[in-house]
């Protein structure tokens, strides 16, 4: 405005004079005039770039603004809008893993939702050496003011976690309390579990491998050797060699079934079965074993067979799943004992979305300890591991069984007690076709 003002007064005089020379038709001052007016309108000044760069100020060029805004010089760096003071919190909260930012006097600047409730409310504005406490994060932390490069380290047991956990450690800038460094905490728990399975199914699969193939090894190296004209040691030692070939056979076969079952799993099924012809299925397969050793099975399937829904399942795999979870029943029920096998529909209710279809397979054997039923479906667990092997087990038909029912999205459920036998119960989900169409649906059979 100061500047316009100035220009006020010239410009009316030039008008004046262009005004004078048209009455007096005089020249000069016409042509004085014309040279006044072509001088302020091809003027340029400082002023104008300042007008558009940047705000009008009357502080001279570099003076300290006594708003407390340091002046702007061109090459300056803009503040970063996402850890500028005042915004760190809303910055923050968009890592999707624990994220802390911490100034250059290691006090905690701002914590998004998943680190306070990982380290605790306590952490935000309090210093990092006292709340976490962890030397490979604090060293991580050092080492990044030292150099300026990002560090990575793997931890457990920050916070109230026992997991593990991928810290991160990258530098943001500077600031007022110094440089400002970005931590974040990326869980990495559920794949160093998967590792440590990888490594044991390896280590149990290579063990329960090498002790049938040693035992086989030795024999015929006994065979051919001092028992080679012994009709009666060879007799003996072939039937044991035949065992433990079997013993082989059986763990190989159920390895490749449960490596067909997780190729599939995320595939669901879509085949409609009735369950009662399976179920009747499988008894005569064991019918002979069963007699044997003098037990029974009882098939509960309510009223009437036609009264039970079809489900939507893979037939081959859930006669697998009977053919396991009875075959257990066999090698852990008392002789004589029954085997109860009931079928019935569950509606759809509380947290239940759809109606499913519950097979339970109850026995009257010893029972199971309360400790063992978490890990009864984990690949070669055994509870008694010498007569899970006498009887011919491989500790992975339950392994197999618990697969399946995640395949056909239903739930395994086992419950025992000692001395009173043992319940396992799976669910499959009930067909969602109309009862008209599900009746013109042939059985397969």
């Amino acid at each position: 405005m100061a500047r316009l003002v100035s220009w006020r007064w010239p410009l009316i005089g030039a008008v004046a004079l262009l005004a004078f020379a048209l009455v007096a038709h005089s020249v000069a001052p016409a042509v004085l005039a014309v040279l006044t007016l072509v001088t302020f309108a091809f003027y340029r000044g400082p002023s104008n770039r300042e007008q558009v760069f940047g705000p009008m100020s009357a502080l001279p060029p570099g003076a300290a603004d006594p708003r407390g805004v340091p002046p702007r010089r061109r090459g300056d760096r803009l503040p970063d809008p996402v850890f500028d003071d005042g915004r760190d919190r809303v910055g923050i909260e968009a890592f999707g893993d624990p994220a802390l930012l911490v100034g250059g006097d290691y006090r905690v600047i701002a914590a998004n939702t998943l680190a306070r409730a990982l380290f605790g409310d306590r952490i935000v504005a309090d210093d990092l050496r006292l709340v976490l406490r962890h030397p490979l994060i604090l060293d991580a932390v050092q080492l990044v003011v030292a150099s300026g490069g990002p560090v990575e380290r793997e931890v457990t047991g920050l916070g109230s976690s026992d997991g593990a956990y991928r810290a991160r450690v990258v530098d943001v800038g500077t600031a007022a309390t110094g440089r400002r460094t970005l931590l974040t905490f990326a869980d990495i728990t559920q794949t160093r579990l998967t590792e440590r399975m990888r490594v044991d199914f390896v280590a149990n699969a290579s063990h329960e491998l090498r002790t049938p193939l040693a035992t086989l090894i030795g024999f015929i190296e006994t065979l051919q050797g001092p028992a080679a004209e012994d009709e009666p040691a060879r007799r003996r030692f072939l039937d044991i060699m035949g065992r433990e070939a079997a013993r082989m056979s059986r763990l190989i076969d159920d390895l490749l079934s449960l490596s067909r079952i997780e190729l599939d799993k995320y595939v669901r099924p879509q085949t409609l079965l009735d369950l009662p012809p399976l179920v009747s299925d499988v008894a005569k397969t064991l019918a002979m074993r069963l007699e044997s050793d003098q037990r029974h099975l009882i098939i509960d399937t309510g009223d009437a067979e036609f009264k039970l829904p079809q489900v939507v399942a893979d037939r081959d795999q859930i006669l697998q799943v009977l053919h396991n979870l009875l075959s257990n029943a066999l090698k852990y029920g008392r002789s004589g004992s029954a085997i109860h096998v009931r079928v019935e529909r569950l509606p759809a209710v509380g947290s239940r979305a759809e109606p499913m279809v519950k097979v339970s397979i109850i026995d009257e054997g010893e029972g199971i300890a309360p400790e063992h039923l978490p890990r009864l479906t984990e690949r070669f667990y055994r509870v008694d591991t010498n007569r899970s092997r006498s009887i011919g087990g491989t500790g992975l038909g339950l392994a197999i069984v618990k697969h399946i029912i995640e395949r056909h999205r239903g739930q395994l459920e086992i419950a025992s007690r000692p001395g009173e036998g043992t319940r396992v119960s799976f669910t499959l989900p009930e067909s969602i076709r109309p009862p008209a169409a599900a009746a013109s649906q042939p059985s397969q059979k």
